[in-house]
């Protein structure tokens, strides 16, 4: 019995670590573009910080790509049609986020105040289908850590 593929299923292919193209096939162009946009800002905005590395955490979970220096920065979730990207928030990133609380949009709020928080710190996954959730994203990121080098977003 074949399994239907559907919008948001993760690549959970594990004979073989996925590259550009595979992403590309599977995300489809317009999220793909969306994973270049965001992958072109992490290595422009921090030069020479982050190797990103694959991972692969079962069928249910597949395939993602961590970037992390000393402690998790983000990891990118190429999922069917879809990208999405995972954010950690300490105490003292969880606390710059409430001082900006009102200035974010009320979707990635909702987003925030569901994410379950965990001894190491708040899980917040956030599916990237605009220019404006990107760049929230990217905020987010400079929340974690300053960006070395400025780029307009």
């Amino acid at each position: 019995m074949q399994q239907i593929i559907q919008i948001g299923d993760r690549m959970a292919d594990e004979s073989s670590q996925p590259d550009e193209r595979s992403v590309l096939d599977w995300m489809g162009g317009e999220a793909f573009k969306d994973w270049v946009e965001l992958r072109s800002w992490i290595d422009t905005s921090y030069p020479g910080v982050f190797a990103p590395d694959w991972k692969y955490g079962g069928k249910k979970r597949g395939w993602s790509l961590r970037y992390k220096k000393t402690k998790a920065f983000c990891t990118l979730i190429p999922s069917r049609k879809l990208l999405s990207v995972l954010v950690v928030f300490g105490r003292a990133e969880r606390e710059k986020f409430e001082e900006r609380r009102y200035s974010w949009s009320p979707r990635l709020v909702e987003l925030y105040d569901a994410a379950r928080a965990y001894p190491d710190g708040k899980w917040l996954t956030i599916p990237i289908s605009s220019a404006d959730d990107q760049y929230e994203v990217m905020e987010l990121l400079r929340i974690k850590r300053p960006a070395l080098c400025r780029r307009s977003a």
